[in-house]
């Protein structure tokens, strides 16, 4: 269930804020309830015990994945390492 919030935000910030979630094909709602479930959401890494920096936090549901079952993550990132390093 969807509730109204007012927030008091520096109009620059705002703009820009505006800017940012057309040029993402987002809305601004969109990005903030993102921004606002990953801070209250207990931070996990995959990677045990190692911190998440806050650009990578920032980055989190960024990406849309139509279909996450059939998104090869892994493997992609496998084949860009190599065409990055061994070539």
């Amino acid at each position: 269930m969807n509730t109204k919030l007012t927030l008091t935000i520096d109009k620059e910030v705002i703009e820009k804020a505006k800017a940012y979630a057309k040029a993402q094909q987002r809305s601004l709602s969109n990005l903030i309830e993102e921004y606002l479930k990953g801070l209250t959401r207990k931070e996990e890494s995959t990677e045990g015990d190692i911190p998440l920096t806050p650009l990578v936090k920032s980055l989190k549901g960024a990406l849309k994945v139509e279909d996450p079952e059939s998104y090869k993550y892994k493997k992609i990132l496998e084949e860009e390492l190599s065409n990055k390093y061994l070539k």
